[in-house]
């Protein structure tokens, strides 16, 4: 229990970071109660490595499971969930009696590691898309590595509202509203002429189990990144294979035909593949890079965590485009997209 008790701290520092006080106050409910004398305990014994955010993150797993649950009416765990604000002695009640009476849920809904298709994201890949779009006047080919349900693919069909601007079709499926700076993104709109993701677990948002599993990641006291969910869910599926990402790569890099520009996109999902899978992926958009020209670019635009100590806050978003192949710091941006600082730099 020693390795989870620091897990659950970790992780409850992480969510009220992100603005789940909620999330927090659950995570220590479970580190001061839990349930040793269940099967979901004796599961997580047999976790090894990191157990923590940046490993297995047992921690939401299990409080994915329990909002499960609570979205699925069951446990009574709906009249301790937000909105509603229970004392504590009977929040804590409620949630032990869960862990032991769907014992049986939470243990095999462990099995699987988070899927979260945070689309508040999309508010940093939108501007780089759009810088891309005014550099390069060509139709896109989109691809996207970590693609979960496939959700962000869709930006093209969002909006994003600053307290100056406006940007995205009329009638989007979404309007998000991050806390902005900088200059606004240029007004030039990328056409999709196709687009596909991959995912080791690629999650259909039409499947209702699929969208429960997608949805209970979704923190309880952030309805509206629920209400984004279900509103680009409704259209329809999106196209993610399963497999590795690196071996899709390999064979997807190729996908753009003359006149088109190919971009990749990835959001908090490269930090987590292998430091071999890395440098093979990086060796990969090099040698397709080599190949690429003004009426057939490659373009590699990321949001993911970096090392640089000077920066204070959030992920980077960094764009790579070939056939120069130089790389182009466009800003940073919350891990849950709440906030885009953005440069405006020229592409």
């Amino acid at each position: 229990m020693r390795g989870l008790t620091y897990a659950f701290r970790a992780q409850a520092s992480q969510c009220l970071a992100l603005g789940s006080p909620f999330m927090a106050r659950l995570l220590r409910v479970l580190v001061a109660n839990w349930p040793n004398d269940t099967k979901l305990a004796e599961k997580c014994a047999t976790f090894s490595g990191d157990i923590g955010p940046n490993g297995a993150s047992l921690p939401l797993r299990i409080a994915g499971g329990l909002h499960a649950l609570r979205l699925q009416n069951r446990a009574g765990l709906a009249e301790i969930y937000p909105p509603h604000k229970p004392e504590d002695a009977r929040f804590r009640m409620r949630i032990i009696d869960a862990l032991h009476t769907e014992d049986a849920f939470l243990t095999a809904w462990i099995d699987s590691p988070p899927q979260t298709n945070e689309l508040r994201r999309s508010a940093a890949l939108i501007p780089g898309a759009r810088a891309l779009r005014a550099r390069f006047d060509l139709p896109f080919v989109l691809s996207e590595l970590g693609a979960s349900g496939g959700l962000n693919l869709l930006w093209d069909r969002f909006a994003i509202q600053a307290s100056d601007w406006h940007i995205g079709p009329q009638e989007a499926l979404i309007t998000l509203t991050p806390d902005w700076s900088g200059p606004a993104p240029p007004q030039a709109a990328p056409v999709i002429a196709e687009r596909r993701g991959v995912d080791l677990r690629p999650q259909d948002p039409t499947n209702p189990e699929d969208l429960l599993r997608l949805a209970a990641y979704l923190w309880a006291d952030q309805p509206e990144r629920l209400a984004n969910t279900r509103a680009a869910a409704a259209a329809g599926p999106a196209l993610v294979d399963a497999g590795d990402a690196i071996e899709w790569l390999a064979t997807r890099l190729d996908a753009a035909p003359e006149g088109h520009l190919h971009l990749v996109q990835n959001t908090i999902a490269w930090q987590y593949f292998p430091k071999e899978a890395q440098a093979k992926g990086r060796a990969l958009f090099e040698a397709a890079g080599a190949k690429a020209n003004e009426t057939r670019p490659l373009a590699w635009l990321q949001l993911e965590a970096d090392t640089d100590p000077e920066e204070q806050g959030g992920a980077a978003i960094t764009l790579q485009i070939w056939p120069v192949g130089q790389i182009i710091p466009l800003g940073r941006a919350d891990f849950h997209g709440r906030w885009v600082r953005w440069l405006g730099a020229e592409i």
